[in-house]
């Protein structure tokens, strides 16, 4: 009789029983276990056991390692399983144990300074355990094993398994941790010079010492792939789906969407279309060169269209294309338009030549047209945007440039090391000062009418609320003034008809965990939906919006 090879999916007292049965028998065996450790829960003493219980205490954990018929797989789940009785496909998928085994030496001192303390799942709970640990002392074998996420993954709003891809790149393995990376999350060499990233604050080292640099590190490996002229990898599943699927706006959400949408199986059926002459969205006009090179921000674009994306730029919903021959031609569609318009400042002659959108200057910038380059001018705000605004407004030609903030230094939204960066840059702060009046002479503005204020109490945000100083009102000048002050989505691709639900920041209302609008078969996703936020936000979104649209139309048929 031929040789088989048998899959036995669990590896408790059962499952090792069966294997060597199915070994002796004369076949391969394939042993797959969730946990780092087979062999399945110890039994409580406090257990009584009867002749009639159908499990046993004591699998032959000696005899398993012994036979080379068996092959223990463990850390690993099985993905899929396809096939009839004789021919089965099976795709499993391991995670490292984290601890070479081989090196292991059995001294126990990662138990003695390990500061994790949990439940031991292997007693019931009944004792604690470390994160190292055995896990089932009968196989012996140590292992790193933490059921919750890791607070630095947890707080990154994609979840990227941080933990992983550090590990790999301390090891050496540049490729592996790369791959880790754009299991989720498609623009390596972009998100690693722009994240503000959360997960650093969280990081655990923070209380020894500082936390890990896990965004450079990320920068780092996707680097080393370009500057080593190594071709990044494209894989695609062989199972395809025939839906057409339209994404409108092609920048952070709506490319991780598209990506996502490939690797699912919808490769050479997904077209994004993008109002702007070249794709990247908020990446590319949003951002200044000095931050993101467009060269880089292309690469991260073209890894995306290598899955069989198809991206169509120059094309504005509305102008160039209907809506309506959109929703036609497709079987589901996202809105990833992001939030390209500036707010008002609500102030008067806001609207007099000399005063320009922060988000409007800052896109002219990095397409190459026209902008204000001379003089004095005034930045009005104090996030990222403000401090993006600031520091170009000095690389463009401006002698001089005044930012103002209604708050203090310490309530500003902005990344400090962006605020360090602008200061030692030149940039001049006024802070605690609020804009009341574009000063205008000869129908152009010359100058802000400002209000010196005071922090009262903490508003719903939780900071103290400006108040103004009576009689404090003074002038400054400027050739020009850029509002940064926040920015909102424009909704006017589509119109009332259509029905949709519109925020008061004119986004898309959706539902938060699907990002569905009201609309059967659209998806919102990223600034559009959200509001404006940081890059990997809406990447986040794009990629739970990619589900959500696969679910949708595999739900239909």
């Amino acid at each position: 009789m031929a040789e088989k090879n048998v899959l036995i999916i669990g590896g408790g007292a059962a499952g090792v029983k069966a294997a060597l049965d199915r070994a002796n028998a004369g076949n391969k065996v394939f042993l797959v276990e969730d946990f780092p450790s087979i062999g399945g829960e110890r039994i409580p003493q406090d257990r009584l056991m009867s002749d009639g219980d159908s499990f046993f205490t004591a699998p032959d954990l000696a005899a398993l390692k012994e036979n080379n018929a068996i092959q223990v797989i463990d850390c690993a789940e099985v993905r899929s399983l396809a096939g009839e009785n004789g021919n089965f496909k099976a795709k499993v998928h391991r995670r490292t144990p984290r601890i070479d085994r081989e090196k292991c030496d059995d001294c126990g001192e990662c138990i003695k300074v390990c500061p994790i303390h949990m439940y031991d799942d292997y007693n019931e709970s009944l004792e604690w355990r470390t994160a190292v640990d055995y896990f089932n002392s009968g196989s012996g074998n140590y292992n790193v094993f933490k059921e919750d996420m890791p607070v630095c993954q947890r707080t990154c709003p994609i979840n990227l398994d941080i933990r992983t891809y550090v590990g790999y790149i301390a090891d050496g393995k540049y490729a592996e941790s790369l791959a880790t990376i754009r299991k989720k999350l498609p623009f390596p060499l972009s998100i690693g010079r722009v994240c503000p990233h959360p997960c650093e604050f969280e990081c655990n080292r923070g209380y020894k010492d500082e936390p890990i640099s896990i965004c450079f590190l990320k920068r780092y490996v996707a680097d080393y792939e370009v500057y080593n002229e190594v071709e990044p990898p494209v894989s695609l599943p062989e199972e395809t789906y025939p839906e057409k699927i339209a994404i409108i706006g092609g920048g952070p959400s709506g490319l991780t969407c598209a990506y996502h949408l490939a690797l699912l199986g919808y490769q050479n059926n997904i077209t994004v279309f993008e109002a702007l002459p070249a794709c990247g969205g908020m990446f590319l006009v949003g951002i200044p060169e000095y931050r993101l090179p467009k060269a880089i921000l292309a690469k991260d674009v073209e890894f995306v269209e290598k899955h069989g994306v198809e991206i169509k730029t120059g094309v504005r919903i509305g102008k160039d294309i209907s809506f309506d021959d959109i929703r036609k031609d497709y079987d589901a569609v996202l809105l990833a338009v992001g939030a390209h318009l500036g707010m008002s400042m609500r102030v008067k002659n806001e609207d007099a030549e000399g005063v320009v959108e922060g988000v409007k200057y800052l896109r002219d910038a990095a397409l190459g047209n026209e902008i204000p380059n001379k003089g004095t001018c005034i930045v009005v705000g104090g996030g990222n945007v403000a401090m993006d605004v600031a520091r170009t407004s000095l690389r463009v030609g401006f002698d001089e440039v005044n930012l103002l903030y209604r708050r203090t230094r310490k309530e500003m939204p902005a990344s400090p090391w962006e605020v360090d960066a602008a200061e030692h840059e030149g940039i001049k702060f006024h802070f605690l000062v609020a804009p009341q009046e574009v000063v205008v002479k000869g129908g152009k503005a010359v100058g802000m009418q400002c209000l010196k204020m005071e922090l009262g109490e903490p508003d719903e945000s939780g900071r103290r609320r400006p108040v103004p100083i009576e009689g404090s009102e003074f002038v400054m000048d400027a050739d020009t003034i850029f509002a940064a002050i926040g920015q909102v989505t424009d909704a006017s691709l589509v119109e009332e008809k259509h029905g949709f639900k519109i925020g008061r920041k004119f986004n898309f209302e959706v539902n938060p965990k699907t990002f569905e609008t009201n609309v059967e078969g659209v998806f919102a996703s990223g600034d559009g939906a959200t509001g404006a936020g940081i890059a990997i936000a809406a990447c986040a979104g794009g990629k739970t919006a990619a589900e959500s649209i696969h679910k949708y139309l595999r739900g239909k048929k």
